[in-house]
């Protein structure tokens, strides 16, 4: 059966957005070898669903900073009078 993360593989929430990707996208690849059973495949499925919703919380936070810093950009800073 699948374990991530294992004792071995750090914690996916400490992990970048793009290692975050790889993650997914090793997951990605080892289910669409076809090697796998149903029940591995199924955890495989639940650990990629992690990582998506990990992946995708990161992108919005990012998102969410650089509209900020954006926004911050509109407005004449003090130091540019």
């Amino acid at each position: 059966m699948s374990q991530t993360p294992s004792a071995s593989s750090p914690d996916p929430a400490s992990l970048t957005y793009e290692q975050l990707v790889e993650a997914l996208e090793r997951l990605t690849d080892r289910m669409a070898a076809g090697d796998i059973g149903i029940e591995e495949a199924a955890d495989l499925y639940e650990d990629a669903g992690r990582l998506h919703a990990l992946a995708s919380a990161r992108l919005a936070a990012i998102q969410e900073r650089i509209d900020g810093l954006q926004a911050g950009d509109a407005s004449p800073s003090p130091s540019a009078e």
